[in-house]
């Protein structure tokens, strides 16, 4: 299968809606956020080869794919350095060193870093139209989860350890007055909802969680509020119970 960034006859359109800007230094009052986003896994991208005027078969495409990405990770595993038109990966040491070490620190490991690669950045630039449709009328949003232990953003959480939730709307709280079940979760493609911790700082712009353990190693989770806090942050309880969810799954490490 070949991928020719240099088409120039499609044009592909995407709607974004503006948000409030929830991360701290922010100059101005509202980021812009893509919606309607669809999360594809390898055998949704290979469905949709036919659409895409590819004619390899979706079956030779998937297999290709998982059988590429396990040697992929195991030749960056052996310190060799991947490029395609995607992106390029490589193996990074993280720290400091004073020069007379023979090991990495205790808690200190290797990391697998990934860039995405020139052509997929142009092809972006020039081949993606964003259409604004005004302010999102939301109960909520989670823009960004982060993953204190790896540092990764919007792809793991690691169980025992701690993940932030950046966004609005946030803050988990109850109205006594009017009772209904609250909290956050991790919803798993089943639909099981695993009750999650609130930990340390719970405030409109930001929940940080403890993750439950054991998770089962590779699970995608979507994270999932309940809460009755009043969405622009008045300090009245609300008497109906808002849910916010990620647009997207988050794996266990």
């Amino acid at each position: 299968m070949y991928l020719d960034f240099n088409l120039t006859d499609v044009v592909h359109r995407i709607i974004a809606k503006l948000v409030p800007a929830f991360l701290p230094g922010a100059k101005k009052k509202y980021n812009a956020k893509a919606v309607f986003q669809s999360e594809l896994d390898i055998h949704g991208v290979a469905s949709k080869a036919s659409l895409y005027n590819i004619s390899t078969p979706p079956k030779v495409i998937e297999e290709g794919f998982l059988a590429a990405e396990k040697l992929i990770m195991y030749l960056v595993a052996d310190n060799y350095r991947f490029k395609s038109s995607l992106f390029r990966l490589s193996i990074r040491i993280p720290g400091e060193y004073d020069g007379t070490e023979t090991a990495l620190p205790e808690g200190v490991y290797p990391e697998a870093k990934l860039t995405v690669s020139e052509p997929l950045r142009n092809y972006v630039r020039d081949n993606v139209e964003v259409v604004f449709d005004g302010v999102e009328d939301s109960n909520g949003f989670i823009g960004e989860v982060l993953d204190e232990a790896t540092g990764s953003v919007d792809e793991f959480i690691t169980p025992g350890n701690i993940v932030s939730l950046h966004g609005y709307g946030l803050k988990l709280e109850s109205n006594p007055q009017y009772p209904s079940p609250t909290g956050a979760f991790l919803v798993d493609s089943e639909g099981v909802e695993t009750p999650v911790k609130a930990i340390a700082h719970n405030t409109q712009r930001m929940l940080k969680l403890l993750m439950p353990e054991p998770l089962p190693a590779g699970e995608a989770y979507t994270i999932l509020i309940r809460t009755q806090s009043a969405f622009k942050g008045h300090g009245v309880a609300a008497k109906r119970v808002r849910e916010i969810r990620t647009m997207f799954s988050v794996q266990v490490q």
